[in-house]
């Protein structure tokens, strides 16, 4: 089962959703004002999510200089995105979508069988949305290392 994927240049699906902090986090509210790299991970604490989000936090004054936000979304709850962020200094902004409501609407949900079960996982994507809140790049079956510096060169890009 592969969801819908999203085509360049279309808008954005808008969605809302809790931080670490449990504060609400509405992608709309930058429009306008920030480009904004939304990347989707399976789990905290896995070794290829943890790379993805130390890359790109080291990279956060160079994504911060390009005025563009970077937002990682998994399953997992406010508590455990909490306990990620401290335990490793990460300065990406976490959301919580634990019914997949907001990974579906983006087309990352894939089945995948596991210990011979099926079972519905997120496949590890980013999209970059620029101010005006269309999709500018939507990359599916990312590998995380090295990945934060493909897609700031891509932020650079933009026009």
């Amino acid at each position: 089962m592969q969801s819908m994927q999203l085509t360049i240049g279309m808008e954005a699906p808008h969605f809302e959703l809790p931080d670490a902090d449990m504060e609400t986090f509405t992608l709309t509210a930058l429009q306008g004002k920030k480009n904004v790299v939304l990347y989707f991970y399976p789990k905290n604490g896995t070794p290829g999510c943890t790379l993805e989000a130390n890359e790109f936090t080291e990279l956060d004054d160079d994504f911060a200089k390009l005025d563009t936000l970077v937002i990682g979304i998994s399953r997992d709850d406010c508590l455990s995105h909490a306990s990620f962020r401290d335990k490793h200094g990460l300065s990406v902004l976490l959301l919580s979508d634990p019914d997949a409501r907001v990974c579906k609407r983006y087309g990352v949900m894939i089945e995948k069988e596991v210990d011979g079960h099926k079972k519905h996982v997120i496949q590890r994507s980013t999209f970059i949305i620029d101010k005006l809140g269309k999709l500018r790049h939507a990359i599916y079956g990312v590998h995380a290392h090295g990945h934060a510096q493909k897609i700031l060169n891509l932020i650079k890009g933009l026009e």
